[in-house]
């Protein structure tokens, strides 16, 4: 494997070039080690050409998302009122409150299981987490070791899509104690911001 393409009437194109048609054609997020494979070059070769991608797309309408060591060319969520009215579709479903608390749960903890989630929340989330793997925002990962071996789960590619995220390391960071202060504050009639 090279950092380079080999020179062939065919690839004339740079390799960002060829991973952009690549992604595009992809029906969903690909693993850098199948691009590397498909263009006989090295991961971080891939690598190199996504981070050109992406650069080149900072004023475009096209973005890079990239998810658990996976790739996918997306739209701008700048732009997707603008695709929706093209594509004639209804505007994206709004989540209710408990379907974001849980679903904010098993983004910053993930993978989490469903006792996890409802020990968090206080009530029962077994209706919120079958709504948010029906939209596709949440996936099984698997099943936890110990009593039952509960369902794990974690965020998808439609997350990130779905809030305009590149990756997850984009999700501002938690601050469960300036959380805790503000509950005490709403719990006290006194809201704090």
């Amino acid at each position: 494997m090279s950092d380079q393409l080999q020179p062939t009437p065919e690839n004339q194109l740079t390799l960002a070039a060829h991973i952009e048609a690549l992604l595009f054609v992809a029906s969903e997020a690909t693993p850098l080690s199948q691009l590397a494979k498909v263009l006989n070059v090295s991961t971080k070769a891939v690598e190199k050409g996504i981070e050109t991608l992406a650069s080149s797309y900072a004023e475009r309408g096209l973005r890079i998302q990239r998810h658990r060591g996976r790739v996918r060319l997306t739209t701008s969520p700048e732009i997707a009122s603008i695709i929706e009215d093209f594509l004639g579709l209804e505007a994206t479903g709004k989540l209710s409150r408990p379907a974001l608390e849980a679903l904010a749960i098993v983004a910053y903890q993930q993978p989490v299981t469903r006792p996890y989630v409802d020990s968090v929340r206080g009530v029962n989330s077994d209706s919120v987490l079958k709504k948010l793997l029906v939209n596709g925002l949440i996936q099984e990962a698997g099943r936890a070791e110990g009593p039952g071996r509960p369902i794990l789960y974690n965020t998808t590619p439609e997350f990130l899509s779905h809030f305009g995220l590149n990756s997850l390391n984009e999700m501002p960071p938690l601050n469960l104690d300036e959380l805790l202060q503000k509950n005490e504050g709403e719990e006290n009639g006194v809201l704090k911001d």
